[in-house]
């Protein structure tokens, strides 16, 4: 029989049911009668003949489900019944089935939601066509250490020599742009790419087409789907028209599909142009067709039969043979390559590890969840004992049992997944909040995909099994779960598993909101509040750096001028945004790292940077010798036994005053050490080094921060109206963004902490319940001859309590040993906090004492006659 044939012949018996039973009945019926008959032949009466007939048969029931267990499609048709019965019996006891569901639902939840960053961090590649096969490459330094981009020198010769690549395409990642007409000028970022770009990348446009073979140095431009609907209203027939990207005008040739914003994993690109175009849009910043100049990124397909291993074979032979031929240069270098859209190989460890504890925490979540579930579900099936007896006595299998409350906590289980599903799109919606400092377009949207709702499937099918199994053997066996007056059993085990399990989430939890806590109180050695911010990039319109010096101060100078407005000062970049310039310092011999930051007249006082001696910048000449202000970890680094105020420090050819000390900031990050940090003056340093992000007015003010922004973007206007401003923000909003890590973490484990802590108390105040109920009699006896109300509370309460306190040790030895593997993400805190591992078994027995007070006060209630009586 085919398997067509097989599949209908199911469909057939399924629609023909009641047929088919009706059939199966009277064949049962006319063998048994057959068998009657025949004894009866032999000489016995009929009521002999009957029951030697049913003691060879059987029962007929037993008889019919073996006769159904070797039908086609027998086992649809017990599932069905099973979870047709299933549901019936959930209905009976809609209680713990609300219990389950939500129980269950919120560890499911906190899973997928973890699940759904590692997916999209991890698991996820760029929407391109056959994205297994596109690889993008580094090149690397002795050997091991990676990674870099590459020359254009050093593309050409991939491109010519490697065979194993069908196509090889590069692109510069971030190209800043102000985008002009349709409105309001605005700061878009994009990237420069080989013509052959989205032909390597097999990607459909959504409108239009992408980039020609010879359309290198053509002023044409790729939108993004986003860009195009926001700016463009999604205008069908945008292909052709054309647009001004920072004052130069470019054909739009297409739109890319709605999912795509590069190659790269979370960068979001806006648009695309030929790489051609890389010089009219972005200043000349060093010689791109040198060869020891790495600039481009580099993507390639591997040829249709092609290996990973024989392209890294062909890479070997190509790098020695490129370092033979330019030993200045290749010597010592290679190639490295993966799939495109994988983590950054510098960046991996530490996102990898994050994850690891997340995944970790919500585990354990999932765990305390499925243990407080498989004591409710050892209760219910203690109470359905009279009703498997039945069942087994009239001829059902312990096996159908078995599989038939299997089959009910795999409904629970199931259900918990959707309502973990709901919150897990809930929950990755909120992480939309979280903004990470940064000066460049970041694509950090966490979603539910097909990938998280197949790991949510599977983990609700593991769960029902997990928590079902256990109550199900118990049940089927016809066993008690457990006494209720031993103090080691399978229920108290479960409670002390849970209590051991939050133990070690509230460990974690407290230490990440203590890091939370410091990392708000640190001091940053400028004012938190009081301060607007918003960017601008003349250079994108042809400024050089005499225009821009008189725009920033025109701009500076109006500003100041509006109500509510104490001073404002510019600079190239704001402390705490996520990195920034930094170079080595000679200054006496000494030689050190330092921060760079430009500045101008105005900037110390907006920022509320205290000085210590000397004075502040100014409006200094642009031909004058270069005067700089630095701070206290600078003078430490340099001058540990003298004043800094007079001396120079040297960076290559460049020759700086110091004139001024302040106070530390903190530079990159709040985590970080104190950095030395050098303040030079904008208007001597604009030329020779630019700042590739543009530059920032900082006004202080007080009063409404929105109505003073749009004022000063007026005024930005009045003075160039193709302007684009840009990150516009308070400090507060800043320093906010900057806590991203801390409020992530203390966020995520704070809610995971408060979870297992609820189940934790949830389920022993379940055990404690039922204890209460099963001793009732005993309870009732107690009291009737002489037993003090407080004497039966403090010895149900003492139970529990020693079960927390048993459970409380095992649970401190593992949070102090996973505390360790979270020393990196911890903020002023150690990672064996003694506050935390002190305060958090307290706070837990606490909570037990409550979870335990509560029923040992109920049985106290309990009337002694009433329950003699009854029992």
């Amino acid at each position: 029989m085919s398997v067509v044939q097989w599949a209908r012949a199911i469909l057939m018996r399924l629609r023909r049911h009641d047929l088919v039973e009706a059939d199966l009945d009277a064949e049962v019926e006319a063998f048994y009668q057959t068998m009657v008959d025949r004894y009866v032949e032999q000489g016995m009466t009929e009521p002999e003949a009957r029951r030697t007939a049913r003691l060879k048969f059987g029962h007929a029931e037993q008889v019919k489900e073996e006769v159904r267990d070797t039908r086609a499609g027998a086992v649809l048709a017990a599932i069905a019944r099973d979870v047709k019965y299933g549901l019936r019996t959930i209905r009976r006891a809609p209680v713990y089935a609300l219990v389950t569901i939500l129980t269950l639902g919120v560890g499911i939840g906190a899973n997928s939601t973890i699940f759904s960053i590692a997916s999209r961090f991890v698991l996820h590649h760029p929407p391109v066509g056959n994205p297994g096969t596109l690889m993008a490459l580094h090149t690397t330094h002795d050997k091991e250490q990676c990674c870099n981009s590459f020359s254009w020198p050093l593309y050409r010769d991939l491109v010519e020599h490697a065979r194993s690549f069908s196509g090889l395409t590069a692109y510069y990642e971030l190209l800043p742009a102000s985008l002009d007409g349709g409105g309001e000028p605005e700061r878009v970022w994009g990237q420069a790419v080989t013509a052959n770009y989205f032909d390597v990348a097999q990607l459909p446009m959504t409108v239009g087409r992408g980039f020609a073979s010879d359309e290198e140095a053509a002023p044409l431009v790729v939108l993004s789907h986003g860009l195009w609907q926001r700016r463009f209203d999604a205008d069908p027939n945008i292909a052709g028209r054309t647009v001004r990207l920072s004052g130069k005008p470019f054909t739009v040739a297409g739109v890319a599909p709605p999912s795509f914003r590069g190659l790269d994993l979370i960068l979001n690109a806006q648009f695309w142009v030929p790489l051609g175009n890389l010089e009219q849009l972005l200043p000349k910043t060093g010689n791109r067709v040198q060869r020891d100049y790495h600039w481009l990124s580099v993507a390639g397909r591997l040829r249709p039969g092609v290996t990973e291993e024989q392209a890294a074979a062909e890479l070997r032979v190509l790098e020695q043979s490129f370092a033979a031929a330019h030993p200045a240069t290749d010597k010592d270098s290679g190639f490295r390559f993966e799939t495109a859209g994988s983590l950054p190989p510098r960046d991996r460890g530490a996102v990898l590890a994050f994850l690891a504890a997340l995944t970790g925490v919500a585990f354990l979540v999932l765990c305390v969840a499925c243990a407080n579930v498989t004591n409710l579900a050892l209760a219910q099936a203690s109470a359905r004992r009279r009703e498997i007896a039945v069942r087994l006595a009239v001829g059902a299998t312990r096996g159908h049992l078995l599989r038939q409350f299997l089959t009910e906590s795999l409904l629970l289980a199931l259900a918990g997944g959707v309502l973990g599903v709901l919150v897990s799109v809930l929950a990755t919606s909120g992480m939309s909040a979280f903004r990470i400092p940064a000066p460049i377009p970041l694509d950090l949207t966490v979603d539910v995909d097909w990938k998280v709702l197949l790991y949510t499937f599977a983990l609700s099918a593991g769960a029902g099994i997990l928590f079902g199994l256990a109550p199900a053997w118990t049940a089927v066996r016809l066993v008690r779960p457990s006494h209720p007056g031993r103090l080691l059993n399978l229920r108290n085990f479960l409670v002390m598993v849970q209590v051991a399990m939050s133990v070690v989430l509230l460990c974690a939890t407290g230490l990440f909101l203590r890091s939370l806590n410091r990392a708000a109180r640190i001091d940053i050695g400028f004012r938190p509040r009081g301060i607007l911010m918003m960017s601008m990039d003349p250079r994108l319109h042809g400024y050089d750096a005499q225009r821009t010096m008189q725009l920033l101060r025109q701009v500076r100078e109006r500003a100041a001028a509006l109500p509510g407005v104490s001073s404002a000062g510019c600079t190239d970049a704001v402390p705490l945004a996520g990195g920034h310039r930094s170079d080595g310092f000679q200054v006496e011999s000494r030689n050190a790292t330092v921060e760079l930051y430009m500045a101008t007249a105005g900037y110390f006082e907006t920022m509320g940077i205290e000085r210590i001696a000397g004075r502040d910048l100014g409006d200094e000449v642009a031909t004058g010798p270069r005067v700089a202000v630095v701070n206290e970890a600078f003078a430490q680094t340099f001058f540990p036994n003298g004043n800094a105020i007079g001396h120079r420090a040297r960076s290559g050819d460049k020759v700086y005053e110091i004139v001024g000390l302040v106070k530390n900031i903190k530079s990159r990050t709040l985590g970080e050490e104190v950095r030395p940090v050098l303040f030079r003056a904008a208007s001597q340093d604009m030329e020779s080094d630019p700042s590739f992000s543009g530059y920032t007015l900082l006004v202080g003010y007080s009063g409404d921060a929105g109505g003073l922004a749009q004022a000063i973007r007026q005024e930005i206007h009045t003075v160039d109206p193709a302007l684009a401003v840009y990150n516009v923000t308070t400090m507060e909003e800043h320093l906010k963004n900057a806590l991203f890590l801390p409020r992530l973490a203390g966020t995520l484990f704070g809610v995971l902490g408060l979870i297992g802590l609820t189940l934790a108390a949830t389920g022993l105040y379940g055990v404690m319940s039922y204890w209460v109920s099963q001793r009732t009699k005993e309870i009732g006896i107690r009291l009737a001859i002489g037993a003090r109300i407080g004497e039966v509370q403090k010895l149900i309460a003492a139970q529990g309590m020693m079960l927390t306190a048993i459970a409380v040790v095992p649970g401190l030895a593992v949070a102090w040993a996973v505390a360790k593997l979270l020393t990196s993400f911890l903020y002023g805190v150690a990672p064996h906090d003694a506050w935390t591992f002190v305060t958090v078994p307290l706070f837990l027995a606490a909570v037990g004492l409550l979870a335990c007070w509560m029923p040992a006060r109920r049985a106290a209630k309990v009337d002694p006659a009433i329950t003699l009586r009854h029992e």
